[in-house]
């Protein structure tokens, strides 16, 4: 191709010459022919790229074809029911809810009712009508040390910060939470003015970095804290220990987006890069975190305060159940975030390979904390690709009080899943700093469809509950969903998910699938003791059994 590229370009250089030999206005004709010619010289002799070495000039279409492939597949290829993250089956629901239009599908259902995976919800033959049911349902968050419990939706925004999304798209989202009467998670990206703008109830959250409530040395400030806290926008404080997108892993904002706007609400020096480590500076012991815990409970004013995680090792959180047992210290929730969550850059790594599913990481905290007798003080959130009314019922059943969604809500704004969250480039004004990009997500309209989004997803999952002959979300079990897993075999999450009794963790024996946790962990820290247990280890594995 290389030898053809020099024939080719040395015909059209002759020609062009003869072409202005014949009359001075074709000369025009190089306007046409230049570029070709020296982008093929260029590409000639450039070191880096084979193909176009190799190819000249044509060698360029395969990047073209590829920036087109993900948009080519999504509108011609997947079926409705095969596109990942998110199929179109669900993506359309939701543009349906935001829309208020037609959500209803005809001639039956488009899954494979016998393909290992499928779930459905047992209903009843006293079911009772979504008339006669609360399509409105709330949680009130707040345990015993807690002096200003939240009344919370059962469905609310997951943590999305400003800077990974526009600022309109952070605008629509509060003043959606606000027509709707649900939260809005800050993200660590700290609480922006447009957070503030809309006045929805706000879930600040605060990561590793710190951002708003920081030394300039990247170390906790509790006054700092305390004054954006006490706000009444403010109606809880939770920690992040790590995230299901890029669980363990820390971050970095370079220089150049820290602009003077975000380095003042971020408490950061403009100009600079700014790290977000991997792990809290504030506490480095369960122990230690229960009394950070209680510290900003304090400086709230006594608001809520929980933390998130993404669950890797099991040890540690037996090490903080523990640690909550001996100092008495109990967070009023705890947001799980499922290993398959995430909204903006990660590592693929990480994203794909790291980090506990929400399914059984939500059951597992679940038991752990009623076989510590916790969870009558503990609220837990389950955020992680939440986005109908059956994913709120499934997590429900399996031990969640609520649930956080924010993909689910990046559809209501219009995000059309073209992939590109972390390259800037996002068409639909969401996930970009972009002004010009960002213009076209028109907060007036946007707000309505978010609102319009979780109010039906949320009655959606009322009407199941309806259906199973149910009146409360706290009715629900785990032998309320059934699962195929396989040909011939069901189970309901209760098989699948054992309950374990009431405060059995607290005394041996322990149930046998937890024995090995209990003897790994201690509230002095989050590192498992060994991997290589002995009797003594067993015997010894909870010092609070007389």
């Amino acid at each position: 191709m290389r030898k053809a590229f020099v024939a080719i370009a040395a015909f059209l250089i002759a020609f062009t010459v003869m072409l202005g030999l014949y009359h001075p206005f074709l000369w025009w004709t190089f306007i046409f022919t230049g570029p070709f010619v020296i982008l093929g010289i260029y590409d000639l002799y450039q070191p880096k790229h084979s193909i176009v070495r190799n190819y000249p000039v044509f060698g360029r279409l395969r990047y073209f074809m590829e920036e087109l492939r993900p948009k080519v597949y999504q509108y011609f290829v997947e079926s409705d029911t095969n596109g990942t993250p998110y199929n179109r089956l669900n993506r359309s629901l939701i543009y349906q809810r935001a829309k208020k239009e037609l959500d209803t599908i005809p001639f039956g259902t488009q899954l494979n009712v016998y393909e290992n995976g499928y779930e459905w919800l047992s209903h009843s033959i006293m079911a009772i009508s979504h008339h006669d049911l609360n399509l409105h349902p709330r949680v009130l968050v707040g345990g015993p040390e807690c002096k200003q419990p939240y009344s919370a939706s059962i469905y609310n925004i997951s943590a999305m910060s400003f800077g990974s999304l526009s600022q309109n798209a952070i605008l629509a989202l509060n003043a959606g939470a606000k027509l709707g009467g649900f939260a809005h998670n800050t993200g660590e990206g700290g609480i922006s003015d447009y957070h503030s703008q809309m006045g929805g109830d706000l879930i600040w959250q605060i990561g590793t970095g710190y951002f708003g409530c920081r030394n300039i040395d990247g170390t906790f400030n509790g006054e700092a804290f305390g004054e954006r806290a006490h706000t009444d926008q403010v109606k809880m404080i939770e920690v992040k220990l790590s995230q299901g997108a890029k669980p363990g892993h820390g971050g970095m904002l370079p220089a150049k987006k820290v602009t003077a706007e975000v380095a003042r609400i971020r408490l950061v020096p403009e100009g600079k890069d700014v790290l977000s480590p991997p792990a809290h500076s504030a506490f480095s012991t369960p122990i230690e975190m229960m009394r950070f815990i209680q510290k900003l409970r304090d400086l709230s004013g006594g608001k809520p305060v929980g933390f998130k995680l993404c669950i890797g090792r099991k040890s540690e959180f037996f090490a903080i159940c523990k640690a909550m047992i001996e100092t008495g210290i109990y967070p009023d929730f705890i947001t799980v975030d499922g290993g398959e969550g995430g909204t903006g850059a990660a590592p693929q790594e990480f994203s794909n390979s790291v980090g506990m599913p929400l399914r059984d990481a939500v059951a597992f905290v679940y038991d752990v904390l009623v076989g510590f007798d916790l969870k009558k003080h503990i609220k837990i959130i389950a955020s992680g690709k939440v986005a109908t009314g059956f994913d709120l019922v499934k997590n429900i059943a399996l031990g969640a009080d609520m649930c956080n969604a924010a993909r689910g809500m990046m559809f209501a704004l219009g995000c059309i899943q073209a992939l590109e969250c972390n390259s800037n480039t996002c068409p639909t004004g969401v996930a970009t700093q972009d002004a010009s990009l960002m213009k076209g997500l028109v907060v007036e309209d946007k707000k309505v469809r978010v609102k319009n989004f979780h109010n039906l997803t949320v009655a959606s999952a009322v009407e199941l509950l309806g259906a199973a002959g149910l009146k409360e979300p706290g009715q629900l079990t785990r032998a309320y969903i059934n699962r195929r897993v396989s040909p011939n075999v069901i189970q309901n999450y209760r098989e699948t998910y054992p309950y374990i009794p009431e405060g059995c963790l607290l005394k041996t024996p322990y149930p046998s699938r937890f024995e090995l946790g209990m003897a790994l962990s201690t509230s002095a820290s989050f590192l498992p003791t060994d991997y290589k247990v002995t009797e003594v280890d067993y015997q010894t594995a909870n010092p609070y059994h007389e």
